[in-house]
Formats: structure tokens, sequence, C-alpha cells
């Protein structure tokens, strides 16, 4: 298992599809994952520390373990199927038992930004799903990014890439400041 960090939420200009990209913390090799609307905005917000007046879904549910005694000790992708779907689990402690709750992805990442909980992706997704990013790139398009340094710029660089679901995507990319 290998501990990840969000790098970026990605939105395409050609479709307005979001993708999620995680980071490794201690290498250059990233995971992007679809991503509904409502939780690339669940995820960005928080990324951006937008108070919001009243609270979301995923901050109902950080409240609910709260209030229970419970924490979220950290979340985990844990397998990508032959359709490309990302099963993720959402860990949490309670009186010192480790519960495992099936989760989206992308709902176990809103809870772990929210609680500051580590994230994790298991080593088979790694290398199903993974990229390593080159410096010798194709030329990509723009895509916007809204990423945890709070600021929303456009970023280019190159591709290899193993799912089919993401080619279109990463045909649309300019990462160069990866």
């Amino acid at each position: 298992m290998f501990e990840m960090v969000i790098d970026s939420i990605r939105v395409s200009l050609m479709n307005y599809q979001r993708v999620v990209i995680l980071k490794e913390k201690h290498s250059k090799r990233y995971l992007p994952m679809w991503i509904g609307t409502n939780e690339a905005e669940a995820i960005a917000l928080k990324l951006e520390d937008v108070a919001v007046p009243r609270p979301m879904t995923h901050d109902l549910l950080c409240n609910s373990f709260d209030a229970l005694g419970a924490k979220i000790d950290h979340v985990v992708v844990w397998d990508v199927n032959h359709e490309d779907t990302f099963m993720a689990k959402i860990v949490v402690d309670f009186n010192g038992d480790l519960i495992e709750i099936d989760s989206r992805p992308s709902d176990a990442l809103a809870l772990a930004v929210r609680t500051g909980s580590p994230i994790y992706a298991e080593d088979k997704v790694l290398d199903k799903a993974g990229l390593q990013l080159d410096q010798s790139s194709d030329d990509l398009k723009n895509v916007d990014s809204i990423s945890p340094d709070n600021k929303q710029k456009k970023s280019t660089d190159s591709k290899e890439f193993k799912l089919s679901a993401f080619d279109d995507f990463m045909d649309e990319l300019d990462l160069e400041d990866f």
C-alpha cells in the first residue's frame, strides 16, 4: 500500500467531466479517477477552505462519526475492475476496533480531506491504473485544475496511461507543472 495525496481535481474543457488526480506521496506516480460533479465540488470546497452555511452530506457523515465516538483512521483505494471502476473503503476506528466500510473513492476522498485522514492506494491499483509522468511531453490541451495549494490553474505534461476510460481525457491534458 502506498500513501497518496490529492494533487488536483481537473475539469475537461471539452466535456466538463471531473477527474481527481492522486499523487504517490514519495514519488511521481499518479492515479487519475473519474468522479462525479457533486463529489468533485465537495472535495474542492474543502481543499479551498470554502465555508458553507449548512453541513454538506460529507460533513454530516463526519459529524455523525464524531457524535458516535468514531474516527476515520484512513481510506484506501483497494481495487479497479475490468470496467475501470475503482473500489475504496473507509477504515473507521471505533473504540479501538477498525471497521471497514465499502465506499466510492470520491466519497472516501471527500471524508479524508475533511478529517485529515491518510489516503492509500493498493499496489495492484497503482500497477494497473497508475501513471508515471515523463517530462518529454506530447502536445496536450489545457484543462482547469483545482489543487490543494488553493490556486485554480492551468497545467501541462505527457501521458503514459493504461485505462481506456481515461484515454480521451488524457489526450486533452496539458500537465506541464507536474
